[in-house]
């Protein structure tokens, strides 16, 4: 949404035998990475007040797929509000979507009614940005107790004004392909894959180093050290920020450790050596390029999208070796909005848990709404392309283990330091290890600004 769309969606998402409709889910989550829209330019155009037939245009400013068209919450909106017209303005990468956001909410226009926020954005929205949004904390439709705490947290300033409604969290998952699986000699039960790796990432290295002895013809273990380096760093409270706001990547011990396991992946051949969200990592899913990979809810989707039909049945899904949370996002009514009062309602009802249920259905992006928890659509969910995989179960056991995160003002352009310049240069130029942190050190330093 993403999740996360793209830019990922972290917070924490918790909880879900599938209604017969959940069974096949839909085709097209992109969290966070292709446009699900046909109606938008990016950064467009903010309210519209009519379109000469007495209706309000409300626009929704997302990054990647949030799910809403595909789930249907639009025309089911619209059906409830005859007056009502809802366009979606989408961008297909948060680092791009994101400054625009910026740029808008400084000239006070150019701005949609609803403008989505990614999780590794809040803190800096929250802090820098706050007084260009409304307040959503007593709006009509919203409880507070239907999200979870740390999630209704993160978008709430210290005066308690909140700025943003959580959509969805990512709890973590690893996605493999049984296929591959077998024809290397590890076992292929979700159960029993699981208990490779249970309790400890290193574990997950190691199943990857038995995979390479038995590897079939052309692929790898695992797509990428930054998707590991991603999840990894996610399983632990602290990262980039301690709880004092004080910036401490150098010296956290999460980063540390999810460094050196991404960096022992790198360089000993166990990742394909890609670029998330890049046409190259598309094409692997769809050749059946690599084995395993850390898969936060959201990205089921995404795998089903690119992997397409022939991978029907071979993808399963596993429980992660720790409890951690990748992706997720917020949605905000901008200040200098034409319609605020109607873009808060359409807001608080795309939030409220039976929305979040639906989307998820449609889209496996996990419900940041604790009210979903128990509603047949998440607690009973089956994934029919992933083996029939039990996943609203699965997630909902990896959320309750989510660590609460700590996120600082610029944590987003921290991890893409590391992920984007460092790692990449890694696995990708033939750096050493020490070469690619001091590249990403230098790049985190410019955007910190010392």
């Amino acid at each position: 949404m993403g999740t996360t769309r793209k830019s990922f969606r972290p917070r924490g998402r918790t909880a879900a035998v599938a209604l017969a409709a959940i069974a096949a889910m839909g085709a097209s989550l992109l969290a966070g990475c292709s446009s699900d829209s046909d109606t938008a330019s990016p950064g467009a155009s903010g309210s519209g007040s009519g379109n000469g037939g007495g209706k309000t245009t409300l626009t929704v400013g997302t990054f990647g797929v949030f799910g809403y068209k595909q789930a249907g919450l639009y025309d089911e909106y619209q059906k409830l509000h005859p007056n009502i017209t809802i366009k979606e303005n989408v961008i297909e990468r948060n680092d791009t979507y994101y400054p625009q956001l910026l740029t808008h909410l400084a000239a006070g226009s150019g701005l949609s009614d609803i403008q989505a926020i990614e999780v590794g954005n809040i803190n800096e929205v929250v802090t820098t940005q706050a007084a260009k949004f409304e307040d959503l904390s007593k709006a009509p439709g919203v409880t507070k107790s239907n999200f979870l705490d740390w999630k209704w947290a993160q978008a709430t300033t210290a005066d308690n004004k909140t700025i943003g409604l959580g959509t969805d969290i990512g709890p973590m998952a690893i996605c493999y392909r049984t296929d591959l699986f077998k024809k290397a000699g590890l076992p292929t039960d979700r159960t029993k894959v699981g208990a490779l790796w249970a309790g400890d990432w290193s574990k997950y290295i190691d199943a990857g180093k038995t995979y390479k002895r038995n590897a079939p013809a052309g692929t790898t273990f695992t797509d990428s050290a930054a998707g590991l380096y991603q999840a990894v760093s996610n399983s632990y409270s602290e990262r980039y920020y301690d709880s004092s706001g004080k910036v401490i990547y150098k010296t956290s011990s999460g980063v540390k450790t999810a460094w050196n396991l991404a960096m022992e992946a790198a360089t000993g051949g166990l990742t394909g050596k890609l670029k998330l969200f890049d046409k190259a990592w598309d094409q692997a899913f769809a050749n059946a390029k690599f084995a395993a990979l850390p898969c936060p809810a959201w990205m089921l989707g995404y795998i089903q999208e690119k992997a397409g039909a022939a991978g029907k049945g071979k993808w399963d899904v596993a429980a992660a070796p720790k409890s951690a949370n990748w992706g997720g996002a917020f949605v905000g009514v901008p200040s200098a909005g034409k319609n605020k009062a109607e873009a808060i309602k359409l807001a608080a009802w795309l939030t409220a848990p039976e929305q979040q249920a639906k989307v998820f259905a449609k889209q496996a992006s996990f419900p940041s709404a604790v009210g979903a928890y128990d509603l047949p659509a998440v607690k009973d969910a089956k994934h029919a392309y992933f083996n029939n995989a039990p996943i609203g179960e699965i997630f909902a056991a990896a959320a309750k283990g989510i660590p609460t995160l700590v996120i600082g003002p610029k944590d987003q352009q921290i991890y893409t330091a590391i992920t984007d310049v460092g790692i990449l240069q890694v696995e990708q130029q033939g750096k050493t290890p020490a070469q690619g942190w001091s590249a990403a050190e230098k790049e985190i330093d410019n955007a910190l600004d010392q």
